[in-house]
């Protein structure tokens, strides 16, 4: 079928139906430290994260601790809840020195009571949603639209792994132009790509798995959870029969800071990501579970402001930003020298090198020289400092690593904040990142408007075409390069003026291919 049908069809797919949400504002960041309390309770993590909610957060933070904090970085004072993601850094290739890129805005952290008999987190629960070792895309190919929804399933791309690739977004930042749908981009651009087309930064989304099997956590932190069939609609599994509130993070880097400007170099997660593969999140509860359902059950108001939800107001007020910036957890003495925030640092927090896949990451292993970079990078960069020190007054030995392997295998506008709501059942292609590292002289913009408020979400099924399984074929050329040939056969749904539905079989098979390389050479067009 012509792809002109394709998106016709597609099309009359969108639906106009909205739903109650609430857009927890958390304008604060309580600290940038190497904790995490999920996965490693009670130690140093391997890597940086940045922080929001509770005071009551530390290495060790627990249920009780949460509630217990003194204060909250988020809006409503009864949301003790911890929310954390990896922090971002930017690697200067000519000095070979890490740079803190800056958080705007803080965060959001979206509610969405999607599904039905949608039930609060009850005391002690916990989650993790992405993996933080993926370097590598596995449902498709990443530089091309998401098929249709309704196609997932007769493309087998409805398995947990397939719907957690695609619960991350990579949103490209320009107010002057139409706002890109929410989990539009599943990879990070490089530099050269957000230079030319991202004045306004990147907006980093993470949508959480809803489907609940009733425990508060397992040992690996995410199989109590799953997502349903569409990622962030759709049905659970048998397995997981219970629906909790569905969680979405909306996290917002300045990657185009005037300290930036100019520069030749790489975007980093604190994980050692550079392909965005790997990026991930957790929470912590800290809600009183019956207040955070009568939320739930009463915050029916579809704008998302925590100003329509009675049960916030009526219980407030709610605080102001000045008061959320103002609460912060207490960093561990273990890591009391070490600044993960430092403007030039000789290496990523805890020394992990970069990994770039396309094979899993292994753990990092961290140490006395990830301990003295950060504290050499707190003593001339000056965490909250506004002054960058010269990089001539550090070692002149670059102490980066880069860690890059082979397979052997074959292989919005300031008024539209977000949008877990903008599923575009027609989106248009993510661009392919140019292979060069040459950053943009035209870049003016040298900070970032902090986001508005932003439109009432938007479910769609996104009906139109799917495609069933008829045959698959591999064929293994001379170089080594493997083609796995999927013959699927096309359904069309035609939506008459008459509102009635007739499906008509394709005339005939459609050839899909989709290659995989000994290499993976997709990777390559990141441009590092």
């Amino acid at each position: 079928m012509a792809p002109k049908a394709l998106t016709a069809l597609a099309f009359l797919g969108l639906s106009s139906v909205t739903e109650a949400f609430w857009r927890m504002e958390c304008r604060g960041s309580t600290g940038v430290a190497r904790v995490d309390p999920i996965v490693d309770f009670n130690k140093v993590a391997a890597h940086a994260h940045a922080v929001h909610g509770s005071s009551g957060f530390g290495i060790g933070a627990t249920f009780e601790d949460l509630v217990g904090g003194d204060c909250t970085s988020c809006a409503v004072k009864q949301d003790k809840s911890a929310y954390w993601t990896p922090s971002m850094y930017f690697l200067d290739e000519s000095t070979g020195d890490y740079s803190t890129v800056p958080q705007v805005g803080g965060m959001l952290a979206y509610y969405l009571p999607r599904g039905d008999n949608v039930t609060a987190f009850p005391p002690g629960f916990q989650m993790i949603a992405g993996s933080n070792y993926r370097r590598d895309y596995t449902v498709g190919d990443p530089y091309s639209p998401d098929p249709p929804q309704s196609s997932w399933a007769g493309l087998k791309q409805t398995g947990q792994s397939d719907l957690e690739q695609r619960a991350l977004g990579f949103n490209c930042l320009n107010y002057k132009k139409d706002a890109e749908p929410s989990l539009f981009r599943h990879y990070l651009p490089n530099k050269t790509f957000t230079d030319e087309h991202c004045p306004d930064g990147l907006r980093l989304e993470l949508m959480f798995p809803s489907c609940w099997n009733g425990e508060t956590t397992s040992p690996d932190h995410k199989s109590h959870v799953a997502y349903p069939d569409l990622v962030g609609n759709g049905a659970c599994p048998d397995s997981h029969p219970l629906r909790l509130v569905t969680l979405f993070y909306e996290t917002i880097w300045d990657t185009n800071a005037a300290e930036f400007q100019g520069k030749t170099g790489s975007f980093v997660i604190s994980n050692g990501d550079r392909t965005g593969y790997g990026y991930h999140g957790d929470f912590m509860t800290g809600w009183d579970p019956d207040f955070l359902q009568d939320a739930i059950d009463t915050c029916t108001n579809d704008s998302g402001a925590l100003s329509d939800c009675p049960v916030f107001v009526d219980n407030g007020p709610l605080l102001s930003e000045d008061e959320q910036k103002k609460c912060k957890f207490e960093v561990p003495s273990l890591l009391s020298g070490e600044n993960a925030a430092a403007k030039i640092m000789l290496a990523l927090p805890g020394n992990l090198p970069i990994q770039d896949g396309p094979q899993s990451a292994t753990p990092g292993a961290g140490g006395p020289l990830g301990h003295l970079t950060s504290i050499i990078g707190g003593i001339f960069g000056g965490g909250d400092s506004s002054t960058t020190t010269s990089s001539s007054v550090l070692p002149t030995t670059s102490t980066s690593t880069v860690v890059t392997t082979s397979s052997t295998s074959p292989t919005p506008s300031p008024s539209a904040t977000g949008g877990a709501f903008l599923e575009n059942p027609n989106p248009p292609t993510p661009s392919t990142p140019s292979t060069t590292s040459t950053p943009s002289s035209t870049s003016t913009s040298t900070s970032t408007p902090t986001p508005s408020t932003t439109s009432a979400p938007k479910f769609t099924s996104e009906p139109g075409v799917s495609y069933e399984v008829a045959s698959t074929q591999t064929i293994t050329s001379a170089n080594g390069q493997v083609q796995e040939i999927v013959w699927m056969q096309p359904v069309v749904y035609v939506t008459e003026e008459s509102y009635t539905t007739v499906t008509v079989p394709g005339s005939k098979n459609q050839n899909m291919v989709r290659e995989h390389v000994a290499r993976h050479n997709h990777h390559a067009r990141h441009g590092y």
